[in-house]
């Protein structure tokens, strides 16, 4: 089995980029996300040209300053929690990888000790 092969398929939106934004890697749900952009199409190109302002701007700041951005969203009546994380390749910044997910408007929450 290839070492990536299990998140083609994987039901969440996975996109990978570079340290200077350009897209290296989706998944099959992230193609499908961004198929009016392109979809797998969009491998090669700089995902900053994907944003309008003000995301475009916000995206040049994380790709600068290495920071985590996490939040939830809601469109087209499904909410997703979206996680975009730096990335690192034998301890250097390697870009960013964005986890997009469906997650239900209700869910439980739990503290554990």
């Amino acid at each position: 089995m290839n070492e990536h092969e299990w998140i083609k398929e994987f039901p969440g939106s996975v996109t990978v980029c570079d340290a200077k934004g350009v897209i290296l890697e989706m998944n099959d749900k992230a193609a499908k996300s961004f198929e009016k952009d392109g979809g797998y199409a969009l491998i090669g190109k700089n995902m900053l040209d994907c944003h309008p302002e003000p995301a475009r701007t916000k995206a040049e700041r994380l790709l600068a300053t290495k920071e985590k951005n996490i939040y939830t969203i809601e469109k087209n009546g499904i909410k997703k929690l979206i996680f975009q994380s730096p990335w690192f390749k034998d301890g250097k910044y390697a870009g960013f990888v964005e986890l997009s997910l469906e997650i239900p408007f209700e869910m439980p929450h739990f503290i554990r000790s």
